[in-house]
């Protein structure tokens, strides 16, 4: 792309401080530059969402119309945590959740123009290549730089983790469905579930502990070898160790940067899934009964106690605080940011409340109760479900292309922060992908709960980037330049204890 000397130059001088990740929560969402397909091209990466590239839309110049902005902070913002909206709806209540959804967007999005603006408050210095995590710096030195390390690598890993236990649900699936179908063999679950053409299940139904490869075979040509593929394809004993045979291999390339060019799946997945909760809704039907203070069999109460479950869900729903200056410093107009970055927060809460909302109005209660709601809705559709198969495949390969560049993020933060360099060593790198990838299997293995594990990382991560940083930024600034008020002081102080109560609260409840 030809472009005139001084832009070139600029976007040269960006895309080689994102390659020094130095700093590192901002790395953490920023792809370096030997990581790319090539030297003009910048993807951003959102923990549990997607990847996009921010300037393979651009006009002639290396700038974005705000319709291409909008579409890309929407594109990095929505990851797999919409799998996770209708459980923890369901965990809140259906008024509260909805509530919820609407005040967490509103101050995540105020968090985000804190974010925004906290970089042009720093008088007498060039910021034009600060990501927000070189503004920690600037304000809390060593332990801003530290602390953002910490909490950067506590959202990638567990990002890695959640795509772990999601990986391997969907290859668990997406096998069982194909191995039914070659060999002819109607099964069904040991679980509750409705009769006819759109069956949905309760798999906690079953027993109190993870759904496990329980079914019963009603017709097969061969039953002695249906039960030694049951033994060997089990999801939570088997199937999370046969992925290590081929990730592990691809976390250990010097660069992925082959899998950056699939990012356009993550756009694939969540149309797809939006079209997938439709169809479903359209077919079941809605099946709501306003119960507001008692739970009884079939429906929970309006408003509960275990609404922290899902702001924690919410927190890293919403969150792109580290990569939003990315993203609008590519706006052709610059003067529209605050315009795009609220109209992209409200499509990703409109299709947050979209999913979550269908789901749970849709649920067949009775005779299911909405207990049964999964923290994967995908969980609540039988393996031989069409489109559900779909997908599971949509996303199992979306998350395998991503895996191994977030894997790459992780490494380069945290080798280059300790030894001066991405790649030290073989060792090195195996040593920190057999600790990311055991994390992995452990977890799919033991805690299989991708709600709780975005919550626990969510909270955590949120507690700094969303909430306490750019809260403690504004009030500085405020106080260095003599403007500071006691009403702003006092909204800012109540924003910290928020996220501090959030993160509390994930471990109470």
């Amino acid at each position: 792309m030809q472009r005139v000397t001084d832009e070139a130059s600029a976007m040269n001088k960006r895309i080689h401080y994102y390659s020094r990740l130095t700093s590192p929560a901002d790395r953490a969402l920023i792809a370096p530059d030997h990581v790319l397909p090539a030297p003009d091209e910048i993807y951003v990466y959102s923990p549990l969402g997607t990847a996009f590239k921010v300037d393979s839309c651009t006009d002639g110049y290396g700038k974005n119309s705000s319709v291409v902005t909008i579409f890309m902070i929407w594109n990095t913002m929505m990851g797999t945590s919409i799998l996770s909206i209708p459980w923890g709806i369901k965990q809140a209540g259906f008024t509260s959740g909805i509530i919820l959804i609407l005040l967490m967007g509103i101050l995540t999005l105020y968090c985000c123009y804190r974010v925004v603006k906290s970089r042009k408050m720093i008088p007498l210095i060039d910021t034009s290549n600060w990501e927000f995590p070189d503004v920690c710096k600037y304000y809390f030195g060593s332990f801003g730089q530290w602390s953002s390390l910490l909490f950067s690598m506590v959202s990638l890993v567990g990002a890695m983790v959640v795509y772990w236990v999601l990986m391997s649900n969907f290859l668990f699936n997406t096998g069982r469905f194909i191995y039914n179908f070659v060999h002819d063999i109607n099964v069904t679950d040991i679980v509750p579930g409705t009769n006819g053409s759109n069956k949905v299940i309760c798999p906690s139904a079953a027993s109190s502990h993870p759904p496990q490869n329980k079914s019963v075979i009603f017709s097969s040509g061969n039953n002695t070898g249906f039960e030694l593929f049951e033994e060997w394809w089990n999801k939570s004993q088997t199937v999370p160790f046969y992925l290590i045979a081929v990730l592990l291999p691809l976390l250990n390339l010097k660069s992925p940067s082959f899998f950056a060019k699939f990012n356009v799946l993550g756009t694939v997945s969540v149309v797809y899934l939006v079209f997938l909760v439709t169809v479903k809704a359209a077919r079941l039907g809605i099946h709501l009964e306003y119960n507001w203070f008692t739970e009884n069999d079939f429906f929970v109460p309006e408003f509960r106690i275990l609404f922290p479950q899902l702001t924690g869900v919410l927190t890293l729903a919403f969150f792109i605080h580290n990569c939003v200056i990315t993203l609008l410093q590519n706006n052709r107009n610059q003067e529209n940011n605050v315009r795009d970055l609220s109209i992209a927060y409200f499509l990703v809460g409109l299709t947050y409340l979209y999913v979550g909302v269908i789901i749970f109005a849709s649920f067949p209660s009775p005779p299911l109760s909405k207990e049964c709601i999964e923290q994967n809705f995908l969980d609540n559709f039988p393996s031989d479900d069409i489109m559900s198969f779909v997908a599971r495949i949509f996303l199992l390969f979306q998350m395998m292309t991503v895996y191994p560049l977030l894997g790459y993020l992780a490494r380069v933060q945290l080798l280059r922060q300790f030894f001066g360099n991405a790649y030290p060593s073989v060792f090195h790198v195996l040593v920190l992908n057999v600790a990311i990838v055991g994390a992995g299997v452990v977890m799919a293995r033991f805690y299989p709960n991708i709600g709780g594990i975005i919550r626990y990382s969510g909270a955590t991560c949120g507690l700094a980037f969303v909430f306490v940083y750019p809260s403690l930024i504004y009030v500085i600034s405020l106080h260095r330049a003599g403007q500071l008020t006691w009403p702003a002081l006092i909204i800012h102080i109540f924003i910290i204890l928020l996220g501090l109560a959030n993160l509390i609260a994930q471990f109470l409840l």
